[in-house]
């Protein structure tokens, strides 16, 4: 069953998956499981997404794609985007991580300073 056939099954209501299997080893994990965020958008806003990032980011193919105007794109992507949680790579230190590593002389008292000034 695909992401489309499980959207249109349930109808956009909520759903919990409780079992996981590896396809290469047969391994199933059962519990109960979050679908990732981007799943849980319905399938034209996937097919958006994908379309999105298969431009490159480029709105004025996604205008030509979808045959919509430019605020139409940016509009969607907006909606999309408010629904997403932000995914932080790198996160700032916390102040007592900073204090920490001065403690154990991992950085200098110029370093910790800047970090919790935020010019790190």
């Amino acid at each position: 069953m695909d992401w489309q056939e499980l959207t249109n099954l349930t109808r956009g209501r909520p759903f919990v998956v409780e079992r996981v299997r590896l396809a290469d080893s047969g391994v199933a994990i059962e519990g109960e499981f979050e679908l990732p965020q981007l799943a849980q958008l319905s399938v034209e806003d996937q097919v958006f997404v994908t379309a999105f990032v298969r431009c490159h980011g480029s709105i004025k193919q996604m205008e030509r794609i979808f045959g919509v105007s430019y605020p139409t794109i940016k509009s969607r992507l907006n909606r999309i985007g408010q629904v997403l949680d932000f995914v932080e790579t790198d996160p700032a230190p916390s102040r007592s991580d900073t204090i920490d590593r001065l403690r154990r002389s991992e950085i200098t008292a110029r370093q910790a300073l800047a970090e919790l000034e935020g010019r790190a």
